[in-house]
């Protein structure tokens, strides 16, 4: 048996410690422990093999490589601004925002190459689509409906890319000042009619409440005249009556009675001191006394 020399000794321990760099090696490419906020894109020869989601994963070392680590946080477009004219051909920009995540990273590294300027890109074709549809006053009067479509159209355009649009806002909507000064003379000129169509309203309103009062005075009145009517009826058919049943002298007594009141009316008035009573004033007086009597 040869003796064992340095160099040999030498070598051995070379080939432990390829053996020993070759296992930590693999396992350090082997093992890939992945952050809650990301996914990583694995490649083999250049096609993709596996996507990694959070936590520990294995993959083959020196087959296998993490090609893409794609962050799946929500992100936000940039603020832009489009130029857009309404069905009423008013030039109008738009300031629109955009929220979104990854989904499917595998779809958007490999059919999209910057996926920030297609968003903002499809973001401003459908704004000027659909503005294009609306008037003015639509389009400020119905801003959530306008950010609706939109987040469902740039929805249906981006699911081939593996992203969700989380929200989308509309801004601000913003006019030139030719357009500025004519809506403000339009709303000043709505201002001025609403107060006359208001004046008018009062006026016509006063005149039907005054028809109204004085509707209701006539009717007043005529049910007075009606009541008195009716009273001076039932006297006059009681008067008849007693004709009836007496004879000449109720209508006597009648006669002398109403000659009595009307004295007594002129007693009561001004110049009261002294009454000149008439002859036939005091056989009245004498008359009604006698009939009392019987």
């Amino acid at each position: 048996m040869d003796p064992i020399t340095p160099s040999d000794f030498i070598g051995g321990n070379a080939i432990m410690l390829a053996v020993a760099f070759f296992l930590i090696l693999s396992i350090f490419l082997g093992v890939r422990i992945v952050p809650q906020s990301e996914k990583h894109v694995v490649e083999r020869f250049g096609r993709l093999r596996a996507v990694l989601g959070p936590g520990i994963n294995f993959i083959v070392p020196f087959l296998d490589r993490v090609a893409h680590k794609v962050s799946v946080l929500e992100r936000q477009l940039p603020t832009t601004r489009q130029d857009a004219i309404t069905a009423d051909n008013v030039l109008v920009q738009v300031d629109t925002s955009v929220f979104y995540r990854v989904i499917e990273p595998e779809k958007t590294v490999y059919r999209i190459r910057d996926i920030d300027a297609a968003i903002a890109t499809t973001v401003a074709g459908i704004v000027r689509s659909q503005i294009g549809q609306m008037e003015l006053d639509t389009v400020q009067s119905n801003r959530s409906q306008l950010i609706t479509h939109i987040r469902d159209n740039v929805s249906n355009v981006v699911d081939d890319w593996g992203i969700e649009v989380t929200r989308t806002e509309i801004l601000d909507v913003n006019l030139d000042e030719a357009t500025r000064a004519a809506m403000l003379q339009q709303l000043n000129a709505e201002r001025a009619r609403r107060a006359q169509v208001m004046e008018a309203e009062g006026r016509k309103r006063a005149v039907e409440l005054a028809a109204d009062a004085d509707l209701y005075a006539a009717e007043q009145a005529a049910k007075a005249i009606r009541v008195t009517a009716e009273a001076e009826a039932f006297a006059t058919s009681v008067i008849a009556e007693a004709i009836a049943k007496n004879g000449l002298e109720a209508a006597q007594y009648q006669v002398a009675l109403k000659q009595v009141e009307a004295l007594a009316k002129v007693a009561t008035g001004a110049g009261k001191q002294t009454v000149l009573l008439p002859t036939s004033a005091i056989e009245a007086f004498g008359e009604a006394f006698k009939m009392w009597k019987k």
